[in-house]
């Protein structure tokens, strides 16, 4: 981030941002009039002007007040957020002011502050969790909600606030500033990408801060009781990781720690999988084991592959939409249709109980309160049991010990690269907003699932029959904040090469050298070469860039 290290800030601005879906790009401006199309802004570093001569500089830094509040789960290296733009306003001006509210949402609504100092900082510095503001609701949604946080902003008079969180949180965030922009309320509007889930990327968000530490700490704790099972040799560990409905974290740990099994929800999506094809999976991985004198294991299940799960999911929108019509949990089950009571009855009590919970305040079911893997490790011991009873598996009796890794990570101190990101990532982010409905039925920003077209799901994909059989586990170890290990990134963005604005500039130097080449006094076959190479490249950029091609990256 040289680009606004000091006092002199390079800017250059480039074309207008789209939507993720440039068919529902006429809905979204429809919904944005005020927001949607700013261009796009990129901070250079401080010899970037020779290369990019129509950079903005921009010298002259006014005194600004600056809100910054929580909204969302609590995620690793939240505090350096705060740390890092109150250093960077006060690089500036030693007179701008940082606001932090209290309570999440709730202190920005009942206007509950504590300016942020230099010794008010001192103790949260590359600390976990969120405890120095702390957290209540997330959410800037309803009318009143959002009126309060205007009321706020303009007795404070606040230039700019700061929402720190997720998919959700930055949806708020971008309507909350389209609301302003539409009612000519001064203060700006910032979403940053801070969740642990890892999923809000895309090619100028390259990941989210606590992903990294999430990952690492995570990969620690499996990879030692995959020592646990290799030792004991009698037990099959069935592990669900926090992530919400994305399963990047079930990726990236895998990757790192290199269980026998990973069950990805995009994967079960995509194949639409039952819960009962799951299982066979997981039984005929067993049964395969077993015949290698193999009675040990380790299963990763994302939290939210529960809603995955077809018939469990469709099962979830059915109760949702009782609680929503305010039928009380004790009658949803007789109000369920005859499909959805059959499945319903068919699971095990304590399931039922936990389906039943209240949606979160997005609507989506309480996955941490779901435990998904005591589900599949009691129908996979069923299936084991059945099939020993048949004679069609003839090994040892299964025996399955459950585990649900999530807040011991979520809590942890920020991993060096988390605590470097989120002090430098203090920049103006614009987001594009994707097609899907929001609660009060405007476009959200989407989230980022697993890309099983991408290197890192290849990169599981073709080392999975390894890891299924060879018991190769990998212990990665405690978090490094100094020596070899301090600097090592998520696989998962390693592979991927995401480099975005690295190919740009890239592009920019080939066009560059060819403009070079290619002037009054080279030769005829350099000037023919050169215009037929640019027509073929552009006649093919201009048909990827049609909204009917199927392959278009998104913004």
């Amino acid at each position: 981030m040289d680009g606004i290290q000091g006092t002199t800030v390079r800017a250059e601005y480039g074309d207008a941002a789209i939507a993720a879906d440039v068919a529902g790009a006429h809905v979204i401006s429809q919904a944005f009039p005020h927001t949607y199309g700013q261009p796009l802004a990129h901070f250079l570093s401080k010899t970037a002007k020779a290369n990019v001569p129509d950079a903005t500089i921009i010298t002259e830094h006014p005194v600004v007040r600056v809100g910054i509040v929580f909204s969302g789960r609590q995620s690793p290296g939240g505090h350096n957020v705060i740390w890092g733009l109150y250093d960077a306003i006060k690089a500036h001006s030693s007179n701008s002011k940082l606001i932090g509210f209290l309570g999440g949402t709730d202190g920005l609504f009942a206007q509950k502050t504590m300016e942020i100092t230099e010794e008010a900082l001192s103790s949260y510095k590359n600390q976990g969790g969120y405890d120095m503001l702390g957290r209540t609701r997330d959410q800037i949604r309803t009318t009143e909600q959002v009126k309060a946080a205007m009321a706020t902003c303009q007795a404070l008079k606040l230039d700019a606030l700061v929402i720190i969180g997720g998919v959700t949180s930055n949806t708020d965030a971008a309507q909350l500033a389209e609301t302003f922009a539409e009612l000519k309320c001064p203060t700006k509007v910032v979403g940053v990408p801070v969740t642990l889930n890892g999923d809000l990327r895309n090619q100028f968000v390259e990941t989210t801060l606590g992903f990294d530490t999430i990952c690492k700490v995570n990969s620690q704790l499996i990879s030692n009781v995959c020592t646990d099972a290799l030792s004991a040799e009698k037990y099959y560990y069935f592990i669900r990781l926090m992530g919400r409905k994305a399963s990047h974290v079930a990726l990236e740990c895998a990757l790192q720690s290199h269980p026998n099994m990973v069950i990805l929800g995009e994967e079960v999506s995509m194949s639409k999988l039952t819960i009962f094809d799951i299982t066979k999976q997981i039984c005929d991985a067993v049964q395969a084991r077993a015949e290698k004198d193999k009675y040990h294991g380790v299963v990763l299940i994302p939290e939210g592959l529960v809603e995955s799960i077809p018939e469990l999911y469709a099962l979830l929108q059915e109760i949702h939409g009782l609680h929503n019509k305010g039928v009380s949990i004790e009658n949803i089950s007789s109000s369920l249709s005859p499909w959805a009571s059959a499945l319903f009855e068919f699971l095990p009590p304590f399931i039922r109980k936990q389906l039943l919970l209240h949606p979160e305040s997005d609507d989506s079911a309480q996955l941490s309160q779901i435990e998904t893997e005591k589900l599949l490790a009691q129908l996979v011991e069923t299936e084991m049991n059945k099939r020993l009873k048949e004679g069609t598996y003839k090994g040892k009796k299964f025996n399955a010990i459950c585990h649900f890794f999530g807040y011991q990570a979520r809590g942890a101190l920020p991993s060096k690269f988390d605590c470097d990101y989120a002090y430098s990532m203090m920049t103006v982010k614009r987001w594009s907003r994707g097609p899907a409905a929001s609660q009060i039925g405007k476009p959200a920003v989407p989230m980022a699932s697993v890309d099983l077209k991408g290197k890192a799901y290849e990169l599981l994909r073709q080392n999975s029959s390894s890891f299924l059989m060879e018991d190769i586990y990998r212990n990665p170890g405690p978090l490094q904040f100094e020596g070899p290990g301090a600097d090592t990134k998520p696989i998962s963005l390693c592979v991927e090469d995401q480099d975005y604005m690295g190919r740009i500039k890239q592009l920019q130097e080939y066009l560059e050298k060819v403009k070079s080449i290619v002037k009054p006094g080279c030769s005829q076959d350099v000037l023919k070469a050169a215009v037929s190479a640019m027509a073929s490249v552009t006649e093919m950029l201009a048909i990827m860039s049609s909204p009917s091609f199927g392959g278009q990256a998104t913004i």
